[in-house]
């Protein structure tokens, strides 16, 4: 049986990452120190990224990802492979809660272009293979809004933030088209930047711009991107505050945003973090249109395994219910269980268990 796009995203749905499995950390270590070649080491990917559709299937999502398994990290690995993008190793990671992320960042070193080589294409195309019919293929990406922050760009090539935007936006066009031409028709924007700029310690200053300049230019970027996308292709995007092996970057509601992003933003969904107090209350909600976009709300943590309280999650979608129609209202763990190799601090079978409680709790409160 065939799931429909249409219907995307799901009452229960996911932001995509899983946890690495053993033989993905041991085949990597083998590779980098030349134990296997290349094919071998996207063979056994390959093997758990199947094991991990059947698996996702299983628990009974409809829509699936690759887990993301044949990244380092969850925005690095597409970003770099961007005409004009390099990585490379920064004097220091970035700052979370308890800990310092391993080193490795990106910045431009050209002008910037999407180039049809592209290596998640070809990823994209063999993980939708896989599915076949069975699920929606998800493809995760990271937001156009990711390459403005601070450090990446570079003022001796993009001396013009506008020029620069311009850049990026032709830049992420062309890459929702090559993933369309290649199949994909769920298509997620994972954005920390945005969500950060509700965060009141985090600093923007080497733009030039103040905060809420920034926020009207994070909405001209992502607006601009989406204005030719195809009308069967589903795109939402993911608010995120930071995931590092169970650890997080800052705290602060939507509130700052809310009124411009929530409001005017062309995706068809908002995947939000709503695990904790970090979050803040449901009201920035209110600015969410009727009837569109829908609201993925992400009541469950994906940094530990403990099941959340099943009349605690139902009450708190009672809740946001307040502020936008249940029919447009979702669940899902707040984030992905790896956005990067690391992976968060629970079991792969406690990441099962999770999304499977997911799938049971939106079905008694939505119905299948």
């Amino acid at each position: 049986m065939t799931v429909k796009t249409t219907k995307a995203p799901f009452k229960a749905d996911h932001v995509g990452s899983l946890l690495r499995p053993e033989s993905i950390h041991a085949a990597r270590k083998d590779y980098e120190n030349g134990v296997i070649t290349h094919e071998e080491l996207r063979e056994i990917e390959t093997a758990e990224i199947r094991h991990a559709v059947d698996k996702q299937i299983e628990v009974g999502l409809k829509a699936v990802t690759d887990g993301e398994f044949r990244r380092r990290f969850w925005h690095t690995d597409f970003l770099e492979h961007l005409t004009g993008i390099e990585g490379y190793v920064p004097d220091s990671g970035f700052s979370f809660v308890g800990e310092e992320t391993e080193r490795y960042d990106i910045r431009v070193t050209d002008k910037i272009s999407f180039d049809e080589n592209h290596p998640h294409i070809k990823d994209f195309i063999e993980f939708k293979a896989i599915v076949g019919n069975r699920a929606v293929a998800k493809q995760t990406i990271p937001s156009p809004n990711q390459l403005f922050n601070a450090g990446i760009r570079n003022p001796d090539i993009y001396p013009d933030v506008e020029v620069y935007a311009e850049d990026v936006i032709k830049t992420y066009k062309a890459a929702i088209q090559a993933f369309y031409d290649a199949g994909c028709r769920y298509l997620q924007l994972d954005d920390v930047y945005i969500a950060g700029l509700n965060a009141p310690d985090i600093p923007f200053n080497d733009s030039g711009y103040d905060r809420e300049q920034l926020i009207q230019l994070a909405l001209k970027v992502l607006n601009s991107v989406l204005e030719d996308k195809p009308e069967d292709l589903v795109i939402t995007t993911h608010l995120c505050r930071g995931n590092y092996r169970s650890k997080w970057a800052f705290e602060g509601s939507y509130a700052k945003i809310a009124p411009v992003l929530f409001a005017k933003e062309k995706v068809d969904g908002f995947f939000l973090e709503y695990d904790d107090d970090r979050s803040g209350d449901f009201e920035p909600l209110s600015y969410i249109p009727e009837e569109s976009p829908k609201v993925v709300l992400g009541l469950f943590t994906s940094k530990h395994g403990a099941l959340e309280s099943k009349e605690e999650i139902k009450a708190r979608v009672e809740e946001a219910s307040k502020y936008v129609s249940k029919e447009q209202l979702c669940i899902s763990p707040q984030c992905g269980f790896a956005s990067t190799h690391h992976g968060n601090i629970l079991t792969e079978e406690e990441q099962w268990e999770k999304l499977r409680y997911i799938v049971d709790i939106s079905e008694e409160i939505f119905g299948k």
